[in-house]
């Protein structure tokens, strides 16, 4: 396993909001890369998918397991590139989700595979965990990611959502 993570960019909403965070030219220096991420959005909504695409295109397959509430729980399989989330402007105010992309080998000319974990709260009214798993099924090396908020038409990221890319290397 991977042991020494190196912080290669990070991103920081300003006041108007992004319906993006992105990561560009990517260096090929790292055996893997992990995203970790804070975000909140503007939707009139408490939770909302985040849209992952590596180097301009969504994952050619994943699946997503959630539970809300510790009671209600099941799997689906996006259309789109869905594989993170977000708390929305109907959740409790000041909170944000947090989660992690971890893509091992993104180098690689074979297929790239894409683990991610996300929890949002709503206070003591609701939370949502997600654990999702994406397959990018290209032979270029991944040297762009990009996280839009839905599906680039719900709305923005709000001010002080981050992101921060790390490339990750053995020791």
């Amino acid at each position: 396993m991977a042991n020494t993570f190196e912080l290669i960019a990070s991103s920081t909403v300003g006041s108007g909001g992004s319906v993006s965070i992105s990561f560009t030219s990517i260096p090929s220096t790292y055996t893997d890369l992990c995203v970790k991420y804070s975000l909140r959005g503007q939707e009139a909504a408490v939770y909302t998918d985040v849209t992952v695409t590596f180097t301009g295109a969504t994952f050619s397959s994943s699946k997503v397991l959630y539970a809300i509430n510790g009671t209600t729980v099941g799997s689906y399989s996006p259309s789109s590139g869905f594989i993170a989330e977000s708390v929305s402007a109907n959740a409790t105010a000041s909170t944000f989700s947090n989660g992690e992309l971890y893509i091992p080998n993104y180098t690689s000319t074979a297929n790239k595979s894409v683990s991610a974990d996300a929890v949002g709260e709503n206070n003591a009214a609701s939370t949502v965990a997600i654990l999702g798993a994406g397959l990018y099924t290209s032979s270029a090396a991944i040297t762009g990611i990009t996280l839009t908020y839905g599906t680039g038409s719900q709305g923005n990221f709000v001010q002080y959502s981050s992101a921060y890319l790390y490339g990750v290397k053995n020791a």
